[in-house]
């Protein structure tokens, strides 16, 4: 288990934490999030000249290296300030980085990881359909028919986040039907590029990071050639499966960096503010408040650092990857709630910052997937028979 960070990711750590301090502090990502729709461009633009895309990838492809420790040091450090915003880096890291890496072949790597790590493309996922949400492959209606030279896609995405500046989509449909009654159906996963003919794009307003605008995705008959196949055709799931680890263990160092901005924003606010002839912060509540945030810090410090840990070693973690996605969302969207009550009036104002956490926050329970379902896998690693 890794207790603390080394040298080295301590000094990357400081790097970020200054570098956001500098650029993004909370007072500019309050005025980015209120430009709803409005994609921030320069944002994208200067994670790109820090390097922050490069992470990750094999320095064999323009790259920086680095493992789950690593994006999860970065994670933490981006989501203290930005919160939401910082999917502006994450989506495309997962969606392109660990895509690619796990399921695409070298040409793909060569053509695509380079330009990634040098913020020149953008990748966005479209995976959940309207009638799905956790029933991903039961309920998807997206189909991609093979034809000569490639593939033909119609259907309908929801939930695509930034996908009208992305420049591609990693989109997952179905291939076939399944040979056996209950059976998962075969998906084949594409790289669609988001020009191509037969596409069109509508926002969802949401509750939640504003400036990252979430689409509708509508294809018809969407052509899609056959070098843009990640991975073994109708074998599309397996490539994702590879790398849902990263996503739960990135998702909790996303909710522990904004849970860390919580709790700075409410011991500043405590050590400030007057009532009944003294700081705020020496009544018992207000104290217990703060304490309980900071108890939750420590457990989600520990719980994603551990598994970020097991999956850089090569450990499998899927049942401590699961562990962090549950623990984080609930502790993280607990304490910001815990922030606004300790900032009384001033927490539901849009220039505090943690109404803005709570709400990027929420869908971390119900994203990637729900924690109800997570509750179900958990159960079966104990032995447990299937609910669903």
């Amino acid at each position: 288990m890794l207790l603390d960070l080394d040298d080295s990711r301590r000094d990357f750590r400081n790097y970020v934490r200054d570098w956001v301090d500098k650029n993004y502090p909370a007072e500019r990502a309050i005025e980015l999030e209120k430009r709803e729709y409005e994609y921030p461009f320069e944002l994208w633009e200067a994670m790109a000249d820090a390097g922050f895309h490069a992470l990750g990838i094999d320095e064999a492809y323009g790259g920086q290296g680095g493992n789950a420790v690593d994006t999860a040091v970065l994670a933490r450090e981006l989501a203290r300030s930005l919160g939401g915003l910082s999917w502006v880096w994450g989506i495309p890291s997962f969606a392109g980085a660990k895509a690619l890496s796990h399921g695409g072949t070298d040409e793909q790597k060569s053509e695509y990881l380079p330009q990634l790590a040098a913020g020149n493309i953008r990748f966005s996922i479209a995976v959940t359909e309207p009638g799905g949400g956790t029933d991903l492959l039961g309920a998807m209606r997206t189909r991609a028919v093979k034809v000569a030279g490639g593939w033909q896609v119609s259907g309908q995405k929801m939930w695509s986040t930034g996908a009208k500046q992305a420049t591609y989509l990693l989109l997952l449909a179905r291939s076939g039907d399944p040979q056996t009654p209950g059976a998962r159906p075969p998906t084949t996963l594409l790289l669609v590029p988001t020009t191509s003919p037969g596409i069109e794009m509508r926002y969802i307003p949401k509750l939640g990071m504003r400036a990252m605008g979430s689409c509708e995705v509508f294809l018809d008959d969407v052509f899609v050639p056959d070098s843009q196949l990640l991975g073994t055709a109708h074998e599309g799931f397996k490539v994702l499966l590879a790398s849902l680890n990263n996503e739960r263990i990135m998702s909790g160092a996303l909710a522990l960096g904004m849970l860390d901005g919580v709790l700075e924003e409410s011991v500043q606010y405590a050590s400030t503010r007057t009532a009944f002839g003294k700081v705020i912060g020496g009544h018992q509540i207000i104290q217990h408040y703060i304490a309980d945030t900071a108890l939750a810090q420590k457990q989600c410090e520990l719980l994603t650092f551990d598994a970020a840990w097991r999956e850089s070693t090569g450990v499998n973690c899927h049942k401590e990857a699961n562990i962090v996605k549950v623990v984080t969302s609930e502790l993280a969207v607990a304490a910001a709630d815990r922030g606004i009550q300790v900032l009384g009036g001033m927490g539901i104002s849009a220039e505090t910052n943690a109404q803005r956490f709570w709400r990027d926050l929420r869908q971390f329970r119900i994203a990637p997937i729900s924690n109800e379902m997570v509750r179900n896998n958990l159960a079966e690693t104990y032995g447990l028979p299937r609910s669903y």
